[in-house]
């Protein structure tokens, strides 16, 4: 295990090496003549919003790489692959930075949002903008002469419409209007987690180790179902996370109840509550009041909502268990099961 760890924290310590050598090109970027001003807001701007996650996403294009070239990479090799993994983690930062602005957010990863600093406010949504058209110039920089270049820049650009799609049904069904509930059920939770997250957090890392290694994204249309679902399943375990989580483990006091968040616990609470549950749930949904709260967390666990969720994560990884073993590449089914193994049972 002490061994493992130490692999992971090599592999993190080359990883953000390769972040500030991408973000130096950026900063001397020949499209544009920078200022001192302006050079200096964009280093600080990104050291802000790009590096500051776990960084699961952008490593695991790295670890799939290795995977299915079966074995160590090359320096070449491992550095074309963080490339990679750090226009994922780019990506992630512009949809946080203006996701954030949406909702009005007041902190994000321990720290002010970006548009809270003083000094920033609405500068944020160009800066947004911004993190957007740094990945093609990356990708442009690292990738043009790759036989597989068009594929990388129709893969970010398919996903980002998804995700962008996926945030305008959070949006339209969270915010539109008065508040309803009855709008929150399972066929339009699935919808929203699919698109919004499931496709740039899952499928999106992976689909870019594969175009890496010579493969056509069209013959892995399985492989991409089966990360959605696994997309999916991250998402009901946020969900649990955010009401039944420890605050010290997870780094954030969930608020679900309170921004009256399309959560999986309320969807479900919904499904299988009777009259005056319905009722109990209508009335304290989406209050700030922390007694409308409790009233609310204390109706989840007379639903029984902690079993629930329990019996929801063992179907679900016997399912993409079965679904991963149906794979034809060994090489495949290990990518697989090693997003999964790091995903299932967490505690944050």
């Amino acid at each position: 295990m002490a061994e493992e760890n130490g692999k992971a924290m090599d592999l993190k310590t080359n990883f953000l090496q390769i972040y500030s050598r991408l973000k130096s090109d950026l900063l001397d970027d020949p499209a544009f003549s920078f200022t001192e001003d302006s050079r200096q807001w964009i280093d600080r701007m990104l050291d802000y919003n790009v590096p500051g996650g776990k960084l699961n996403r952008g490593i695991s294009v790295v670890d799939s790489y290795e995977i299915l070239k079966e074995g160590q990479l090359s320096d070449d090799e491992f550095f074309c692959a963080g490339v990679l993994g750090w226009c994922v983690e780019w990506l992630q930062a512009y949809f946080l930075v203006l996701d954030d602005i949406m909702d009005n957010s007041h902190t994000r990863r321990g720290q002010p949002c970006w548009f809270r600093l003083p000094k920033v406010g609405i500068i944020a949504a160009n800066d947004g903008i911004i993190l957007r058209n740094h990945i093609p110039r990356i990708l442009n920089r690292h990738f043009r002469d790759k036989t597989y270049y068009v594929h990388l820049l129709d893969l970010f650009n398919e996903v980002e419409f998804q995700t962008a799609s996926g945030q305008m049904l959070d949006l339209i069904t969270t915010h539109e209007g008065e508040k309803d509930l009855s709008k929150y059920k399972m066929p339009v939770y699935n919808r929203i987690v699919q698109y919004k997250t499931a496709y740039y957090s899952f499928y999106l890392p992976v689909a870019c180790a594969l175009l890496m290694a010579g493969e056509i994204l069209d013959n892995y249309v399985e492989v991409k179902r089966v990360l959605v679902e696994m997309g999916t399943y991250f998402q009901v375990q946020d969900d649990y996370l955010d009401c039944f989580g420890d605050p010290e483990f997870i780094g954030k006091i969930g608020t679900d109840i309170e921004d009256f968040k399309c959560s999986w616990l309320v969807v479900k609470a919904l499904e299988i509550a009777d009259e005056s549950q319905l009722k109990i749930l209508e009335e304290n949904y989406g209050k700030s009041d922390p007694a409308c709260v409790t009233k609310v967390k204390s109706l989840y666990k007379d639903l029984n909502l902690q079993a629930i969720f329990s019996e929801y994560e063992r179907t679900s990884y016997e399912q993409l268990i079965s679904s991963i073993e149906a794979q034809p590449s060994k090489q495949v089914q290990e990518v697989l099961k090693s997003f999964l193994h790091k995903i299932y049972k967490r505690q944050k």
